[in-house]
């Protein structure tokens, strides 16, 4: 199908202490339990996208060669004006080219879905989200929990 990567990876980039657990979860957690454990390819922004690459057209690039777009929900995606690029792109390329598959994974308790923007709100209605809950942090690795169990029946089926 022309894609090197089974999903490309949306999150806040803003280093706050919010964020700390966020990042870990993408950087160290996500990798150990999907690209390790389950062979899938994630694409991580700042992890796969270059340094002195044009970040625009990189990360428009890599959502193209991506079969899902996972996008971590937190407060601070949802309220955060200056990454929200990426997510347009992901969302444009779900809704109105309808070619993407969008795995939405609830790192904290969002409650009303109400500030969200319509096109997040549209598929929360069609699919519902993925909760990662405090229970999960004792054992984020096992890739049996039923959090990741749940994550890799949305993701692409894997032939390795």
């Amino acid at each position: 199908d022309g894609k090197i990567y089974d999903a490309y990876v949306i999150y806040p980039k803003n280093h706050t202490s919010e964020a700390n657990f966020v990042e870990y979860f993408v950087y160290q957690i996500m990798p150990d339990i999907l690209e390790n454990k389950c062979g899938y390819k994630l694409c991580i922004y700042g992890r796969d996208i270059y340094p002195g690459e044009d970040a625009a057209s990189a990360i428009e690039r890599r959502m193209q060669k991506s079969r899902r777009l996972i996008i971590l929900l937190t407060h601070q995606l949802i309220n955060s004006k200056e990454d929200a690029y990426d997510q347009h792109i992901a969302l444009y390329n779900a809704l109105i080219q309808n070619d993407t598959k969008v795995i939405l994974l609830e790192m904290e308790t969002i409650g009303t879905y109400g500030n969200l923007q319509e096109s997040l709100r549209f598929i929360i209605k069609q699919q519902g989200t993925i909760k990662w809950k405090e229970e999960h942090t004792v054992h984020p690795q096992s890739p049996n929990s039923k959090f990741w169990k749940q994550v890799r029946y949305h993701m692409p089926l894997t032939c390795r």
